[in-house]
């Protein structure tokens, strides 16, 4: 008889802690599994807004999947671009363009998400994104060119446009994206004799009445004044109203010069979810508290794409929400109810309460909400960084990330672009490929075509 097969689908916080907990828990003969996933790594998402200001390098926070005593998990590098629940096949785009059909017994849909925008003219053409390593990598390269053209340029609009930067979201991933940005081009501008420090502009705004509700007011408004102190411009209740490649037009009118408009105004599911034609919450994919998808044997889901109910919280219809905190254990958590399944033992429902939050504004500045007790400053900093480097999940990881940290804080900066804008502008539709997935009725003819070429 063949092992039973168990395809996991996304090498996020989820996906990976999900393959970790099988690969230690199951027998070498028990089960096979297989990870799919477009990259060798696991990223740590919370830390790319420092490897975009410099602070850390790319390497020190992708995560090798291969780097594991334990490692016998097979990686097909690719994305899935479609899922058969009834025929239990995934449809999968390697890296090179091949489609591959492949068969499962057991799937753990954990394929994260994508940035969330909204039909406002020009934004995907014109805006960047901040959600993978290469856009993170490829933004320090952008700023610091935008400084190196700003001292080259003799035009003082062009100059000026060039040196105004907008970041629109005032979440988590916003506000640490423009705190650790503006710090970047304040310390790079003293490189620069000919720029005037004070031409340096950065706008954070979010349509939202408050900077991290989160965080509580007290904290929300300790943050909003450190970012003011180092010179950032918080706009609350505006928006975009339209971008261009050399100007912003906010939606109370005003129009801001520049050449950087950096979105990070939250994330949806991945589109995989939208192609099962199963029920979903919030564009999430509903599921049980054992997050096993109702009426479909062996399908679990986590993670960003699923709606995971809350069971930490007295609202009825709290679903947890789309942290690290919650996808690493819910990973482990799958991984346990999914060799439950195969053992014939009982599932168990995902409870997680929240450890708290921590910002990481850069420096000496942030703010953190461990346990609920409320710090900023120095020992904020501590928390937060303390917080990130135990969740990193190598002993390498971690010697690298503090190696940067102290090695940037003694030595500073070179502000050196790394050839990432040599080639063609690259924004926000270029990473997103939100077109490659397959709908229900292209999923169905896929089949046939397989089954018909004696590949199904």
């Amino acid at each position: 008889m063949t092992r039973p097969r168990i395809l996991v689908v996304g090498a996020g916080f989820a996906g990976v802690g999900c393959v970790r907990r099988l690969e230690r828990r199951l027998a070498a003969d028990e089960a096979d599994v297989t990870l799919v996933t477009p990259f060798s790594y696991q990223l740590y998402l919370p830390l790319l807004p420092q490897v975009a200001s410099g602070v850390l390098t790319p390497q020190s926070i992708a995560l090798s999947l291969r780097r594991s005593r334990r490692y016998r998990t097979r990686i097909i590098p690719g994305g899935a671009i479609g899922v058969d629940l009834k025929a239990k096949v995934c449809v999968i785009r390697t890296i090179t363009g091949e489609t591959v059909d492949q068969r499962y017994d057991y799937i753990v849909l954990a394929p994260g998400s994508i940035t969330r925008t909204f039909d406002i003219p020009g934004l995907t053409d014109h805006a960047f994104g901040m959600k993978t390593l290469a856009e993170a990598a490829y933004i320090r390269d952008h700023v610091i060119s935008q400084l190196d053209l700003a001292d080259a340029s003799h035009d003082p609009e062009e100059r000026a446009s060039r040196l105004q930067f907008v970041v629109v979201g005032g979440g988590y991933a916003g506000t640490e994206t423009a705190a650790c940005l503006n710090r970047l081009t304040r310390a790079a501008v003293k490189r620069y004799p000919r720029l005037d420090p004070h031409l340096i502009r950065w706008h954070l705004i979010d349509i939202a009445p408050k900077l991290m509700p989160e965080l509580g007011d007290k904290l929300g408004h300790a943050a909003q004044d450190i970012l003011r102190r180092r010179g950032i411009e918080i706009s609350l209740g505006v928006s975009i109203a339209k971008a261009g490649p050399q100007e912003v037009t906010f939606t109370d009118g005003r129009v801001v010069p520049t050449r950087t408009l950096i979105w990070t105004a939250g994330v949806v599911a991945s589109p995989l979810i939208g192609t099962l034609g199963a029920e979903t919450v919030r564009g999430r994919l509903a599921v049980n508290a054992e997050m096993n998808l109702p009426g479909h044997d062996g399908v679990f889901a986590l993670g960003d794409a699923a709606a995971v109910p809350d069971r930490a919280k007295d609202d009825e219809g709290a679903i947890c929400p789309p942290t690290a905190q919650h996808a690493m254990r819910q990973g482990r958590a799958v991984a346990d109810n999914v060799i439950a399944t195969l053992r014939g033992e009982p599932l168990r429902p995902y409870e997680h309460k929240d450890l708290g939050l921590v910002v990481d504004l850069g420096g000496t500045d942030a703010v953190s909400k461990p346990l609920g007790v409320e710090l900023h400053g120095l020992p904020a900093q501590a928390v937060a960084r303390g917080y990130h480097w135990s969740a990193l999940r190598t002993h390498v990881a971690k010697t690298r990330v503090m190696t940067n940290w102290v090695l940037n804080a003694l030595a500073g900066d070179d502000f050196v672009r790394t050839g990432f804008q040599a080639r063609k502008p690259a924004k926000l539709k270029d990473f997103e490929y939100t077109d490659a997935y397959l709908t229900p009725e292209q999923l169905r003819e896929h089949l046939a075509d397989a089954k018909a070429e004696g590949r199904g």
